[in-house]
């Protein structure tokens, strides 16, 4: 059907409806745009509100997770009780004596040089002493006088003594000779304690060695004057060290005090001597704690019949525990030094706790801990300065095991 043949057969009602029509099509278009509109917006308000909402809430968890400090956690190491305990100390000599002169003179010659072994005895100088000698033979000439007079006092004594009974003397004259021979012998007990004297100090011209031992020093040489007054301060002419035993101090912390005795067996080892061993004993303690150091001084006793251990070395000194002490083992990075005392970082139930320690020996990369810490104790390593009882933490998981040692 062509258009013009269509548009014939239409009529009149027909074109009144498609007017209408078309006029409420176009009536309506645009209040529905409108709410389309308005929907759209609101959908995309509440998305951002919800997304920023979402943003906001994430920002806040992270913030709170970063906030909780995350730690390196190690165990304290155990292992068997301690029964072997090292310290440094100095070797001694057993006996240690400088050897002054007695008399005044000059030395005349000397028989022992440095290093020199001698035997208790042995003449290491001998001595001018012409003033002595002097005195001696005037003193010896006093004591022959008095002798003399005490000769001539007991004659005169006795003569006396027979008169007075034939009352040809006076009892008063008698009396005065008996006195007289008195004061003689006197005078004569005088002298001879004085040509014992200079005797004593003449036979001091030989130096003697006062024990068996080595000489450590010799301060003097032929023709040196010696001075041995009480008023002038002597001067050491030999140093003489007896080294067949030595002794060696050692200061034992007070946490071990009670468990080193006398009796007990010690060893000694020297850098000089890698791989050498040298057995001592524990002679005696001072049976007292110093308060400045809080140890107890102990001296160990060490046999040195060969000599090749020598006064004033330093050794280490392993003593041997009768009664055993328990403890664990932590890095040394673990360690807080505070105002209040030592302390480390503990983890538990998720927080972290400062507990206080009582450290034995210091290993260097470790340390000993004496009290405070149990094996099962996750130890904060490296932990900060400012970290507080009661803070969150987090442990990085799998936790180190193992303890350096």
């Amino acid at each position: 059907m062509t258009p013009s043949k269509k548009k014939a057969l239409e009529t009149p009602s027909d074109n009144t409806a498609r007017e209408e029509s078309h006029r409420m099509g176009l009536g309506l278009a645009p209040s529905v745009m409108l709410a389309a509109v308005a929907v759209l917006v609101v959908m995309g308000i509440a998305v951002g509100f919800l997304s920023r909402t979402k943003a906001a809430a994430e920002l806040q968890q992270a913030t709170a997770a970063t906030a909780i400090a995350t730690v390196d956690v190690v165990y304290p190491t155990t292992g068997a009780p301690t029964d072997d305990l090292v310290l440094p100390g100095t070797t001694q000599a057993f006996t240690d004596a400088p050897i002054f002169a007695r008399t005044n003179g000059y030395v005349k010659s000397w028989h022992a040089d440095l290093g020199t072994r001698v035997k208790k005895g042995q003449v290491l100088a001998e001595i001018e002493t012409p003033e002595v000698d002097q005195q001696l033979h005037q003193a010896r000439a006093d004591l022959h006088t008095a002798q003399a007079n005490l000769r001539q006092a007991a004659i005169t004594a006795d003569r006396w003594q027979a008169l007075v009974k034939t009352n040809a003397v006076s009892k008063q004259e008698t009396d005065q000779a008996v006195n007289t021979l008195q004061a003689m012998k006197a005078t004569v007990d005088s002298h001879a304690s004085n040509v014992r004297r200079l005797e004593e100090l003449q036979g001091f011209q030989k130096m003697y060695a006062p024990f068996d031992g080595v000489i450590t020093a010799r301060n003097t040489d032929i023709g040196a004057l010696i001075n041995a007054g009480a008023s002038t301060p002597g001067q050491a002419l030999f140093h003489l060290a007896a080294i067949h035993i030595l002794r060696v101090f050692v200061a034992v912390p007070q946490r071990y005090a009670h468990a080193v005795r006398p009796g007990a067996t010690a060893s000694l080892t020297l850098d000089e001597f890698p791989g050498h061993t040298f057995s001592g004993t524990i002679a005696r303690t001072s049976n007292a704690i110093d308060p400045a150091s809080r140890t107890l001084l102990v001296e160990v006793e060490v046999e040195n019949r060969n000599g090749p251990l020598l006064p004033g070395a330093y050794v280490r000194v392993h003593l041997t525990l009768l009664q055993a002490v328990n403890a664990v083992t932590v890095p040394a990075n673990t360690l807080l030094f505070r105002s209040e005392g030592l302390r480390v970082g503990v983890v538990r139930n998720g927080r972290a706790e400062l507990v206080p320690v009582t450290i034995g020996r210091d290993y260097g990369s470790s340390v000993e801990v004496m009290s405070g810490l149990q094996p099962t104790d996750p130890v904060i390593v490296n932990p900060s300065d400012s970290l507080i009882s009661g803070t969150n933490v987090h442990v990085h998981a799998p936790p180190a095991q193992d303890a350096a040692r």
